[in-house]
């Protein structure tokens, strides 16, 4: 019998569980260990943040789910990989802290363990940022989002009593990625003050470190309309005139205040933005986890990189943003030090960025991210799941299953209102994920990567909430549904 481990259970992490106990006889064990006992359809939670939606539509309970499925559930947070065990508890094994007040740390031996842990919400990066203690909003949780809409209740009433509002969405670190998130959000926002009837008493504000809007830490990309090649700063600009959103771009805020927040822009200016409400997403770290080997070194920095995510097969050498290429992204996501660990999702460190970072004249990087969520998440972790199943059935010599990060194609279907009647959202097709300049003139195949608005759209994405949220709770046929 072999144990497989999960950390984590998101995208990445409940698709690898729930696919490897469909391909494993149940003599071998699964187990997921997670510091959240339900399930989040986090795409969703902007409407949650509007009030379109409420909590319990974007989330499930997971015990019940994994019971079903012959699943071991661990409802704790795990802290440290024993690759190679200890003297008082040989073989390799994590630890983890159980919930409780009174919990001590607990060990979970394995066989093969995946870290699916997401990131850290690292609101810290920037003073005054984030719902716990600071001065903004978040979408990040359904928790965040349902405090979200509060606040954006609270303004909406105000304006309703004929006060003048300034509304701040977007980034709040020049560091952040899932500028997609920030984008939707402002434009269902946008969309509610409308619906409201409170439009013209807003000035709406996107805040971004992106170099131009369009970009989403994917460098952009290039649409093919009419015999004319369009890159996305236009697509989005459009928009974003249309419906009477201003922007900031190539920006780093510094500290959030109460009713202000300092930032800087890429040609170093410093500048103070009043608000009302502000929604700003923080960047991402990896959750802390440590290592250690068989005698107590710490071997932490070898498996993970300094952001805290964990190294996998991508060539993470030091040279110029110039001289990265697509071949330096992961395939397999498995770690090149234990050949029975796997990273997949958010959790695993990304070799470089996709969109070039900038610094501005004090030094500060300012530059997005490349997003690994959703699409891609479920993705790599069925990939890793069908990697692990055959070493379960064939023996460790058994082939290793790749979906190549860099040569991904993916969808994204981004809410531009909601509303089955006049609702939008832009829905992005892109292939491939990571430019290749060598291949394609404009980095991508522009018979491959389109771009639409409209009300399909949103009645697309409105289906793609229900059918997830079908899959995810493993309703008969469920894993017919692709990532």
């Amino acid at each position: 019998m072999a144990k497989t481990v999960i950390l984590g259970a998101g995208i990445a992490g409940h698709t690898a569980a729930t696919l490897l106990r469909k391909y494993l006889p149940h003599t071998h064990e699964v187990v997921v260990i997670s510091p959240l006992p339900e399930w989040n359809w986090i795409p969703s939670n902007i409407w949650v943040g509007v009030g379109a939606m409420e909590r319990r539509d974007v989330v499930f309970p997971l015990a019940p789910v994994y019971a079903r499925m012959g699943i071991t559930f661990r409802l704790g947070r795990a802290t440290a990989l024993r690759p190679e065990g200890t003297a008082d508890f040989p073989g390799a094994h994590v630890e983890y802290t159980p919930d409780g007040p009174d919990a001590t740390v607990a060990r979970e031996s394995y066989d093969f363990l995946v870290n699916a842990t997401g990131p850290k919400l690292n609101f810290g990066a920037t003073p005054g940022l984030g719902p716990h203690g600071g001065h903004s909003v978040s979408v990040c949780t359904a928790d965040h989002a349902v405090e979200a809409a509060r606040a954006l209740r609270e303004s909406i009433a105000r304006m309703e009593r004929g006060e003048k509002q300034t509304l701040v969405i977007g980034m709040g670190h020049g560091t952040c990625t899932c500028e997609g998130a920030a984008f939707e959000y402002v434009f269902n926002v946008e969309h509610e003050l409308r619906r409201h009837r409170v439009r013209d008493r807003a000035r709406i504000i996107y805040l971004t470190n992106e170099n131009e809007l369009g970009d989403f830490g994917m460098g952009g990309l290039h649409l093919k309309r009419g015999g004319y090649v369009t890159p996305s700063r236009l697509f989005a600009e459009s928009l974003f005139v249309e419906r009477g959103v201003e922007w900031i771009s190539r920006a780093h805020v510094r500290q959030v205040l109460p009713d202000r927040l300092a930032y800087e822009t890429v040609d170093g200016q410093e500048r103070e933005l009043g608000f009302n409400f502000a929604m700003l997403l923080p960047p991402f770290r990896g959750v802390g986890l440590t290592a250690t080997n068989r005698r107590g070194n710490d071997i932490t920095p070898e498996l993970f990189a300094p952001s805290g995510f964990m190294r996998v097969d991508a060539d993470y050498t030091e040279r110029p943003f110039e001289a990265w290429s697509p071949q330096d992204w992961p395939a397999t996501y498995q770690s090149p030090t234990l050949p029975n660990v796997f990273a997949a999702g958010i959790a695993f460190a990304p070799p470089h960025a996709v969109s070039r970072p900038l610094r501005s004249p004090l030094g500060t990087v300012i530059g997005p991210a490349v997003p690994r969520t959703g699409m891609t998440a479920g993705i790599m972790g069925k990939t890793v799941a069908r990697s692990i199943a055959d070493r379960i059935r064939h023996g460790g010599e058994a082939t290793l299953h790749r979906a190549p990060f860099a040569t991904m194609g993916a969808a994204c279907v981004a809410s531009a209102g909601k509303g089955l009647l006049n609702g939008s959202a832009a829905t992005i097709t892109l292939y491939p994920l990571v430019p290749d300049y060598a291949r394609y003139e404009f980095g991508r195949d522009l018979a491959r990567t389109t771009g639409e608005i409209g009300l399909a759209g949103h009645w697309l994405k409105h289906a793609l909430h229900h059918l997830f949220l079908y899959k995810a709770k493993c309703h008969p046929l469920w894993s017919l549904i692709p990532e």
